[in-house]
């Protein structure tokens, strides 16, 4: 009984702390030390445990920070973006990076894997940038920032394909490269088309 009020204690000022420190850290950072927690065996009473390696966390947090910014980015595309060709790429982004992440996080959550809420200061960055452009020069911004983030995306899905230790997690991104690739394919080719 003692080990588990304890257990409870260190939770609950992990927690506390954690959010004391919430706005040093950004969305995706929160997540992974929320399941580093998770992943402590001394504390498996208090947070369930996670059901996966680190690194199968990890590569979690990224795909769906990586997915949300897509959806993000592309709606901003609909709404901005002057070349029709970019216009039905941002409709394809929104719908296949959506399903993604709704099939991410149901993998998360039957792994108690904590998914970041919201994208990363990085991708915030991105979005903001892009946001103050226009016409023909938000048009090439978002076609570059698509080719950039979906060769990182592909890396990232190739790598835990091969490499991921969780079977569920590797089959996610088994599936999800060639839709990814598809997408650079796409996006190079009409990037190469502006110029």
């Amino acid at each position: 009984m003692k080990k588990i009020i304890y257990s409870l204690a260190i939770a609950s000022a992990a927690l506390a702390f954690q959010s004391c420190n919430s706005g040093t850290k950004d969305a995706k950072e929160t997540a992974d030390s929320l399941n580093k927690t998770k992943d402590t065996t001394s504390n498996v009473m208090a947070t369930g445990g996670i059901a996966v390696e680190p690194s199968d966390a990890e590569f979690a947090t990224k795909a769906a920070v990586g997915g949300m910014a897509e959806v993000e980015l592309g709606k901003l595309a609909l709404t901005k973006a002057t070349n029709a060709q970019l216009k039905e790429f941002a409709k394809m982004m929104v719908s296949d990076h959506g399903k993604a992440n709704e099939e991410l996080m149901l993998i998360a959550k039957k792994k108690n894997i904590t998914l970041p809420a919201a994208v990363d200061e990085d991708h915030q960055k991105k979005m903001n940038e892009l946001d103050k452009k226009s016409g023909k020069d938000f048009d090439k911004a978002y076609a570059e920032a698509m080719v950039d983030g979906h060769k990182k995306t592909l890396k990232l899905m190739q790598d835990e394909a091969k490499d991921g230790k969780d079977a569920d997690i590797k089959a996610f991104a088994s599936k999800t490269t060639p839709v990814v690739q598809t997408h650079l394919d796409m996006i190079n080719k009409i990037h190469d088309s502006m110029k």
